[in-house]
């Protein structure tokens, strides 16, 4: 039987590859994709929140300190880049629905952006947060990549702009899907909307569960909420600080 000493150096030999780490990400994804569709597709079960549960464990009992996650798993974070980009697909294959529906989906994506980032600030500033935390808040309803760029740009800190997306993504991913139920709305481009402006990429791969149209929407309103917030959050700051 293998000693402890002997597992423990194996485990420094695997660590010092940075494929370990990418590899765990995906396989704790993996695992977490597994247990929502076991579930029936629980909103409490959500893949993300899950895969994100399992590394940090992971990251605790080995004792790795997050840079050396991060310097592993660096790939994925780049192609965050790349997948913003592509959001410009959806909206080009439904463009006719787009053009359709412009002004009350205008409305509906300035109001949504504007009110998710100014009561973000609002309750922050109310509750005694000091300025560098209410502009890292600002953007939090924004996918990562924009995200942290408008944080940065107004003076906040990008890395606390980002945990605050995940948690908000995760949070809208798991009790989105539930309010719309109990609101009873039935129309997928309303859903892929709401799911999308509230929950960004998270929310966003919940709604292509719902339906490809409300995959697409929710792509839709991510993208165009990156654009509105961006343009609207130093205005906002403006008026409100």
């Amino acid at each position: 039987m293998m000693s402890k000493r002997g597992l423990g150096d194996i485990w420094v030999y695997l660590s010092a590859s940075p494929l370990l780490w990418l590899a765990a990400t995906l396989v704790a994804y993996l695992i977490g994709v597994r247990i929502y569709t076991r579930t029936n597709r629980s909103p409490f079960a959500n893949p993300v929140a899950l895969a994100a549960l399992f590394l940090v464990i992971l990251l605790v009992v080995t004792d790795t300190p997050y840079t050396t996650y991060f310097n592993g798993a660096q790939f994925i974070h780049f192609l965050l880049g790349p997948a913003t980009v592509a959001l410009a697909v959806p909206l080009w294959r439904h463009r006719a629905d787009v053009r359709r529906g412009a002004l009350p989906l205008t409305i509906a994506m300035v109001a949504g952006s504007i009110t998710a980032a100014a009561s973000a600030v609002f309750v922050a500033h109310v509750l005694g947060a000091d300025r560098e935390t209410v502009l890292s808040l600002a953007p939090k309803s924004v996918t990562t990549p924009i995200a942290m760029g408008i944080s940065e740009s107004i003076g906040g800190i990008p890395s606390l702009t980002a945990a605050m997306v995940m948690v908000t993504g995760i949070i809208g991913a798991v009790f989105g899907p539930l309010l719309l139920r109990w609101l009873k709305i039935r129309d997928d481009r309303a859903k892929g909307l709401s799911m999308g402006m509230a929950a960004h990429g998270v929310g966003t791969a919940i709604s292509y569960t719902m339906s490809p149209l409300a995959g697409s929407f929710a792509g839709i309103a991510m993208a165009l909420n990156g654009l509105i917030t961006a343009l609207a959050v130093p205005l906002l700051l403006a008026l409100l600080l």
